[in-house]
């Protein structure tokens, strides 16, 4: 089934932009949005040079902005007639070590990358069981499986919690034409990570993005990609002693 009308949050760089680029060469309209308009303007002039036959809209929306959420994406769903995938993809990696002054940063992140999470699933799920279909996907982290230290402490946590909450969505649809997908990304250079200089197994955008599109277009319940190493490492990861993790971490 092709799912022709894609919104994409947190959509003006990183892993949602290279999303973008993916499915604009796939033919698919987008719906984008993010905090940086100017950003979503660029975009939508190289995605519509890519392909002139696709539809981009482009909106300014703050994730943690509620009432914003549910409003932005009515407005996507009317200027493109339906919405066929909505990929929740806005996060940040802000973040210390617990009990270090950086209480304002740890809750930023637990704000953005799990609450406003769940405002955008409410909203795309309320237009998905209007439609009686479409296909909701999460951008979760391989990060999910396991508790990490210092920076990765609450990112981390954050990312277990949106794969849970996306599998509980899954469970409550399941056996409807609504499909839900949880997408765990390794290693992919962006700009959340960008300064961090030794990371194992990591490939750039463009390489992180097809593998990203690929697993999303499977729909499949949950996705490790790159499919190599991340789909036998993540079994490791769970095993593996705390004090490995200490190390690797």
């Amino acid at each position: 089934m092709t799912r022709q009308n894609i919104l994409i949050t947190g959509a003006s760089s990183g892993l949602g932009k290279g999303m973008a680029l993916q499915f604009a060469t796939q033919g698919r309209n987008l719906a984008l949005c993010a905090r940086r308009v100017e950003n979503l303007e660029t975009l939508k002039a190289e995605l519509e040079q890519i392909n002139p036959n696709i539809k981009v809209v482009i909106k300014a929306l703050d994730v943690n902005d509620h009432p914003a959420v549910f409003d932005v994406f009515k407005q996507f769903k009317t200027e493109l007639g339906s919405l066929d995938r909505v990929i929740i993809n806005a996060g940040m990696g802000k973040g210390a070590s617990i009990g270090t002054g950086y209480f304002h940063a740890n809750k930023q992140t637990a704000e953005t990358n799990f609450i406003a999470a769940i405002a955008q699933a409410e909203a795309a799920m309320e237009i998905f069981r209007e439609q009686n279909s479409g296909h909701l996907v999460t951008i979760s982290s391989i990060s999910a499986v396991r508790g990490f230290r210092r920076a990765m402490t609450v990112y981390a946590a954050t990312k277990a919690a949106l794969t849970s909450l996306t599998e509980g969505i899954r469970i409550d649809v399941m056996n409807t034409p609504i499909k839900v997908s949880c997408i765990h990304p390794g290693f992919i250079r962006s700009e959340i990570n960008e300064t961090v200089e030794k990371v194992p197994f990591i490939v750039d955008a463009e390489t992180g993005c097809k593998a990203l599109v690929k697993a999303i277009n499977k729909e499949k319940a949950n996705s490790f990609v790159p499919n190599w190493p991340w789909s036998f490492l993540h079994w490791l990861l769970r095993i593996v002693p705390a004090s490995m993790l200490r190390k690797m971490s």
